[in-house]
C-alpha cells in the first residue's frame, strides 16, 4: 500500500460533503421556489444559448436511459462511494490529491442522486401518492434548436469528477530516477 498524508482524509471528506450538500440544497430550492414538478423560470438567458431553471424528474439515469431502475442505480452509487473509499485510502490512491479531489467530486454526485433515487426528497409524479423514486433535474439549456437534458448539480460534479479522471488517466508518469546499477548498464 502507497502511503498518504492522512490530511487526504479530510479534504476527501469535505470536498464530498460539500458536494452532496450543494446539490441537495440546490434541489430543495429551485424545486420549493417553482412550487414542485414540471415548473420553468421562463429563459433567463434568450439568444442562440438558452437557459432556465426548469423542474423535472428522472427515473433513469444518465440522459434518462434505464427509466424504472431507481432502486439499481442506488445500489450502484453506495457500491461506487465504498469502492472509492476502499480504493483511496486502503489502496493508498489517496497519495494523489488529484484522484482524491476527482473522486471526492463524483462521490459527493453519486450520494446526491442516490438520495434521490431512494425518494428521500419527497417529489411525486402527477397524479401519484408516493415519493418518486427519481433524481430531481432543473437546469436546463438549449443551444440553437437543440434542447440539452436537464441536469442538476450532482450531476455537474460527477460529469468533472470524470473529466478529472480521463486527465489522470492520460498524463504521463514521470520516469523514474536511474539508481546505480541501471544507470552503469
Amino acid at each position: 500500500m502507497t502511503a498518504y498524508p492522512r490530511t487526504r482524509i479530510g479534504v476527501y471528506s469535505v470536498l464530498t460533503s460539500v458536494a452532496l450538500a450543494t446539490d441537495l440544497i440546490s434541489k430543495s430550492v429551485v424545486f420549493d421556489r417553482l412550487g414542485g414538478v414540471f415548473q420553468g423560470t421562463g429563459w433567463l438567458i434568450d439568444s442562440w444559448l438558452k437557459f432556465e431553471l426548469h423542474t423535472s424528474l428522472n427515473a433513469g439515469a444518465l440522459w434518462g436511459m434505464g427509466q424504472g431502475f431507481a432502486s439499481g442505480f442506488a445500489l450502484l452509487s453506495v457500491v461506487a462511494v465504498v469502492g472509492i473509499v476502499y480504493w483511496l485510502f486502503f489502496r493508498g490512491a489517496a497519495a494523489s490529491l488529484w484522484l482524491t479531489v476527482a473522486l471526492a467530486m463524483v462521490s459527493g454526485g453519486a450520494l446526491g442522486n442516490c438520495y434521490d433515487r431512494l425518494g428521500l426528497h419527497g417529489e411525486h409524479f402527477p397524479n401519484d401518492p408516493e415519493p418518486a423514486l427519481a433524481v430531481r433535474d432543473f437546469l436546463r439549456f438549449r443551444f440553437g434548436t437543440y434542447d440539452y437534458p436537464i441536469f442538476n448539480i450532482a450531476d455537474s460534479f460527477l460529469v468533472a469528477g470524470a473529466m478529472m479522471l480521463m486527465v489522470q488517466s492520460v498524463k504521463q508518469e514521470e520516469d523514474p530516477v536511474p539508481n546505480e546499477s541501471t544507470a552503469s548498464a
